[in-house]
């Protein structure tokens, strides 16, 4: 578990191509790609998701793939899902916004009064975190003391991952490798953001395990502390 006090253990799983991207284009949904997952990759993904006490994803993310971020392939209750968005843009008719679980939607000081109203009058919480942006630690400290988070899933985009990566607060990768080479300039890859100047400067992993799920590669990852 992770050795901070006051945050989740958290724990990245994403899909990948063989050159790291998250999807074909920029803009695209990575459903596009998920879609070539193998079912047992699949059961993994949902096995994780069961696991979690909270899964988060980026409002960017909720935007163009509308996910339900739910169970499925797999008995076990929904995770609580978290989306950060500063100024608490997030459409009402997302996929979300479901009664399948709870929700929480993390805002800074810019989100409008119209906008957190929209956001409980469809049943979700809010939690203001930060001023002009949302606050990760902070909103990590919540999600521990407040509403007793132990293992978040972060299943981003390449900004959320790559701030949470900046700010120390990714413990573990799981990756499932899809056998396509995207290579777009800007095709979102895993993590973005961080601008290393140095071999110094790179975030280190160690690597657990690999095997099969089905016709797709999985590693699994954990994050070197500096």
């Amino acid at each position: 578990m992770s050795g901070h006090l006051n945050r989740p253990h958290v724990t990245l799983v994403s899909e990948v191509t063989v050159d790291g991207k998250l999807t074909v284009t920029k803009g695209a949904s990575s459903k596009l790609l998920m879609q070539f997952m193998s079912h047992e990759a699949e059961v993994l993904l949902h096995q994780v998701r069961a696991d979690s006490d909270a899964i988060m994803v980026g409002a960017n993310t909720i935007r163009i793939d509308n996910s339900f971020l739910t169970v499925r392939h797999v008995p076990g209750k929904n995770p609580v899902r978290v989306v950060p968005s500063s100024k608490g843009e997030i459409s009402p008719d997302s996929n979300v916004f479901s009664q399948d679980a709870e929700t929480i939607i993390a805002v800074s000081e810019l989100a409008t009064q119209e906008n957190i109203t929209q956001i409980t009058e469809k049943g979700a919480k809010v939690e203001i975190c930060g001023s002009r942006k949302v606050d990760l630690p902070y909103l990590m400290k919540i999600l521990y003391e407040k509403y007793e988070i132990r293992r978040l899933m972060i299943e981003g985009g390449s900004t959320l991952n790559g701030m949470m990566f900046q700010e120390g607060l990714i413990d573990e990768l799981l990756l499932i490798h899809l056998p396509f080479i995207a290579g777009g300039e800007n095709t979102p890859s895993l993590v973005t953001g961080l601008n290393p100047r140095d071999v110094t400067d790179l975030l280190k992993v160690k690597l657990d395990e690999q095997f099969l799920a089905g016709e797709n590669l999985i590693t699994r990852w954990h994050v070197l502390k500096s």
